[in-house]
């Protein structure tokens, strides 16, 4: 989040909401953890070169996300930061257009062996490539791969089999010249195996290191989607970077179904209008994902662990926000302002919050919406359901101040409410005065009180019966004890 002297005070004069924000994150806002502390060396790894080595490529590949990875707690932090550079080594791999086929099929369906074999690295890769640097230094993460728990192990190699598998398969279709993702489902597919089975693997990992309830990890389609809304927000971000190397991620069943013969059109300013209606569609892909999101954040227990998943889904709803209708994303990638970042960072503490950032940025995407859009009904859809997940888990009219729970008087539900409670005691008073005692209203917040007098009654009614099959039985024994004596 740093910048220049010359940007701040720009920022002062031309968005003064935005700097007093970072000014607050600067002044009051303090990491959870010092990972270099000794105090943290048995956890984090400080201590030792090799991990130093593994923390310093975590910050060059995305400063935001190693904030959050170093505040999670005890080990998860160390493991985090392996399992993210583990699947950055082999994503650089399978973005890399300059590897060739036959180096790269075979490397991404090894790789995962590739986590715990001492001495190997890789320099094949383009000197642009911005990560290369890590696979050149792999050994450094061999070592700290090899210090792990094996249950830790197990996961990541795992995980890192299955999707470089599924990298490769797609590299070979695209090498063949076919579009490896015509489809919706084969769009599905196709994050699954480079997002969905990271979710997979993380809810994994926070069982293994014991930070998380076992059924967490249970829960393979709920991580899928953390995933896939993840995946699909930086496709769509980062639509013109991609085409502009060959890579082509936007499934053909979208922009096909307005015309286009091929996604590099959608760049073509006289395509414009059509194009927007595409990443329209792409807006609603997306957003399938977002109750399911909601739904895993809710069952998480680990405030570091919470934040960890939450922040990155709260910036994916905020940057799909910022996509939706913006001419902007055909022409270069597009960010949320830092300020929109550091408030999504400092104001992202518990399931509600991201409920109610979500609903936000719903309402946001629908109020640029427009009935053009052939997507226009399904995205009111969509946008519903956030809504009203939103409504179900967390109602609107009733607000939480200091703890204490308070209703919004100006909401027709309390008035809803204040009308049943009023005709409550209209009853009560009409059965005063008419001589009658009135039934007394249980409060909801007493508890129940278990239900003695029925139960009596059941095993009084059970006794009765039982003494009527026993009398049964004993005239039926009786009856034929006598004929037998007769037939004697």
């Amino acid at each position: 989040m740093s910048m220049s002297s010359k940007e701040l005070i720009k920022l002062l004069f031309t968005h003064p909401l935005e700097f007093r924000t970072l000014l607050q994150y600067k002044i009051w806002y303090e990491p959870k953890r010092d990972i270099s502390a000794p105090s943290e060396h048995a956890t984090s790894g400080w201590h030792r070169e090799s991990m130093r080595t593994c923390w310093g490529f975590l910050d060059k590949t995305s400063r935001s996300f190693a904030a959050v990875i170093k505040e999670l707690d005890g080990d998860l932090a160390r493991v985090i930061c392996l399992f993210y550079l583990a699947l950055r080594g082999l994503d650089t791999i399978e973005d890399d257009m300059t590897i060739p086929l036959e180096t790269k099929e075979p490397l991404l369906r090894a790789f995962g062996a590739k986590l715990s074999e001492e001495g190997w690295s890789f320099d094949g890769c383009g000197p642009d490539e911005k990560d290369r640097e890590l696979l050149v230094q792999w050994p450094a993460l061999v070592e700290e791969f090899n210090r792990m728990d094996k249950g830790c192990q197990e996961v990541i190699a795992d995980i890192a089999h299955k999707m470089g598998n599924g990298m490769a398969d797609y590299a070979a279709a695209a090498a063949r010249g076919q579009n490896g993702v015509d489809t919706i489902p084969d769009f599905d597919l196709y994050c699954h195996f480079v997002a969905g089975l990271v979710g997979e693997g993380l809810s994994r990992l926070f069982v293994a290191t014991g930070k998380e309830r076992s059924l967490v990890g249970e829960q393979l389609e709920l991580s899928n989607s953390m995933g896939l809304f993840l995946q699909k927000t930086n496709i769509l971000r980062d639509y013109r970077e991609d085409v502009d190397v060959g890579r082509e991620f936007w499934p053909a069943a979208i922009w096909r179904a307005q015309g286009f013969a091929s996604l590099a059109q959608l760049k073509e300013p006289e395509n414009e209008e059509k194009a927007l209606w595409v990443v329209s569609g792409m807006v609603l892909d997306a957003l399938r994902h977002a109750t399911d999101c909601l739904d895993y954040l809710s069952l998480l227990k680990n405030q570091s662990v919470f934040a960890f998943c939450a922040i990155p889904q709260v910036h994916a709803i905020a940057t799909i926000e910022l996509c939706f209708m913006n001419r902007e994303i055909l022409h270069r990638n597009v960010k949320i302002r830092k300020a929109s970042a550091v408030d999504i960072m400092m104001n992202t503490r518990n399931p509600r919050d991201v409920a109610y950032k979500f609903q936000e940025y719903a309402r946001k995407i629908h109020s640029r919406m427009s009935p053009a859009d052939p997507y226009y009904v399904k995205l009111s859809i969509a946008l519903g359901k956030i809504e009203q997940w939103c409504e179900h888990h967390y109602p609107s009219f009733i607000q939480i101040t200091g703890g204490t729970p308070s209703m919004d008087t100006s909401d027709a539900r309390h008035r809803t409410m204040e009308y049943v409670k009023e005709k409550a005691a209209e009853r009560e008073r009409e059965a005063i005065l008419a001589g009658r005692t009135p039934q007394p209203r249980r409060d909801a917040a007493a508890p129940e009180q278990f239900p003695w007098l029925l139960l009596a009654g059941f095993m009084a009614a059970f006794l009765v019966l039982m003494g009527i099959l026993g009398v049964a039985v004993w005239f039926g024994v009786q009856w034929i004890d006598n004929l037998q004596r007769k037939n004697l």
